[in-house]
């Protein structure tokens, strides 16, 4: 479907997010972190561009991520409300968690959730992560857990979502998935990608091992340093040193995204 490319429709810094947010989605669709039209990918909109209201983009619900383009995103309200005309339908149910955690951190910006087979994997492992990688540190400075209630549909669940998280970055959802939140899109795309590495390492790691007493552990005193080194060296998660080289990357194999 042929959608109005809404470049000169909407404000430039609308447009900046928007291409950022749809660029997202094509390298989660790119790194094989999708699954199928399920999961989203929620990015806030500055309030100088919406008076105060929290508005947000998301993806239109029955897209694949690699169809996503900066023009196809809807423009949602916080219980999911179209607020701009798309000819695609939104999921309310699927964007409770996005809102929870929206909701109660205003640094969220971007909110990325997936249902990967090493992120769901590890989330079902009692222990959790694990410090046995130097990837598995940086998401170990900052991570939360919270338990399964079922599909997460229902508003009541939100409080305890919310307080399971706190101030982590990083939120492994028992039996269901992996959350980051970033300041920036970029920053929760490469909070991602360090986590599902830091998940993939730990399932292959544990192939033929007798549970996690096998493993070489990172130890305690390390970890205790790791949040003030990542500062150091990437600036926090480190999405403006490594984001444009994504979109370079994308650009290459198809800018389409941008339309």
């Amino acid at each position: 479907m042929q959608l109005p490319n809404l470049k000169d429709a909407v404000d430039p810094q609308e447009w900046a997010l928007r291409c950022d947010l749809a660029a997202c989605y094509r390298l989660v669709a790119l790194y094989g972190w999708s699954d199928l039209v399920f999961t989203h990918i929620s990015a806030k909109l500055p309030s100088s561009l919406t008076g105060g209201e929290h508005q947000f983009l998301i993806n239109p619900y029955g897209l694949m991520f690699d169809e996503i383009t900066a023009s196809s995103l809807v423009k949602v309200d916080a219980e999911c409300n179209k607020l701009s005309d798309s000819p695609f339908p939104v999921n309310p149910a699927g964007f409770v968690i996005h809102s929870a955690v929206h909701e109660a951190r205003p640094d969220a910006a971007c909110v990325l959730h997936t249902h990967t087979r090493a992120g769901v994997a590890v989330s079902a492992q009692e222990h959790g992560l694990l410090p046995i990688s130097q990837q598995s540190t940086f998401a170990l400075a900052s991570v939360a857990y919270h338990d399964y209630e079922g599909v997460a549909f229902r508003p009541e669940e939100k409080p305890r979502l919310q307080s399971d998280l706190g101030d982590a970055h990083f939120l492994i959802l028992r039996n269901h998935g992996l959350l980051t939140v970033g300041p920036s899109i970029a920053d929760a795309f490469l909070g991602m990608y360090v986590l599902e590495s830091a998940c993939q390492i730990q399932i292959a790691a544990l192939a033929g091992q007798q549970g996690a007493a096998g493993l070489r552990q990172v130890q305690p005193d390390i970890l205790d340093g790791v949040a003030q080194a990542m500062r150091v060296q990437t600036g926090g998660m480190g999405g403006a040193f490594v984001w444009p080289a994504l979109l370079r990357k994308l650009d290459r194999l198809d800018p389409g995204y941008r339309i």
